[in-house]
């Protein structure tokens, strides 16, 4: 099974100056980063969202491993994040989408206490990005890309995903070292097309883009 690996950089970026410099963001863009981190650390002392330890790598571990999916799609202007949370990889996408005409990020999470920190950071930030509190495979959304980082096993997650993925968007989600055996269990139940992309973030990690999806009958 082949892998496509993106140009890879001299290594994940430590801090906002490296970030910029890998990605092409903005002062802005990276000013806004940083208070999204100062939120996640604020919230994370009274709402389960990542692990504390994880933030002293916000850098490499949450801004980068985000932003790497936006390259892939470079014309999608309308987003799905499906299992939000802590808004990884969705409010980093709505932060570098901001200036971009026609931008949306749907921000789609089950979890109301989670959604409440959703809903602060998009205020906060003034972010082109909507909350919704509800189960992915119950809404009826029209967009171009669909994403998804440590949510559920692939198998489910094509599940969850199924409605935008009939309608013409296009799935990145965020795998780890076992992509290829779940990417193997979901074939089981889902016919679907897939790049398998090397993630730029974790030697380890894949990005998998999904296009078109049937139950195998």
């Amino acid at each position: 099974m082949s892998v496509a690996a993106p140009p890879r950089l001299q290594s994940p970026p430590g801090d906002e100056a490296s970030f910029a410099a890998q990605t092409g963001a903005t002062a802005a863009q990276t000013g806004d980063l940083l208070r999204f981190r100062d939120l996640l650390e604020d919230w994370n002392r009274r709402v389960n969202l990542v692990s504390d330890a994880s933030l002293a790598e916000f850098w490499p571990r949450h801004a980068f491993d985000s932003a790497q999916i936006l390259p892939l799609a470079p014309a999608a202007r309308v987003w799905a994040d499906i299992g939000a949370g802590a808004g990884l990889p969705g409010v980093v996408l709505a932060i570098l989408l901001k200036e971009t005409p026609g931008a949306r990020v749907y921000l789609v999470e089950s979890q109301a206490r989670r959604c409440r920190f959703l809903e602060a950071a998009v205020e906060a930030l003034g972010l082109p990005a909507v909350v919704c509190n509800a189960r992915a495979e119950d809404l009826s959304l029209r967009v171009d890309a669909v994403t998804a980082r440590a949510v559920a096993p692939l198998v489910k997650l094509l599940g969850f995903a199924r409605p935008l993925l009939a309608a013409g968007a296009v799935g990145f989600f965020l795998k780890g070292r076992n992509a290829e055996a779940e990417l193997a269990e979901a074939r089981g139940a889902w016919r679907f097309r897939c790049e398998i992309i090397a993630s730029r973030s974790d030697v380890a990690g894949r990005i998998l883009k999904v296009e078109g999806i049937a139950r195998v009958r």
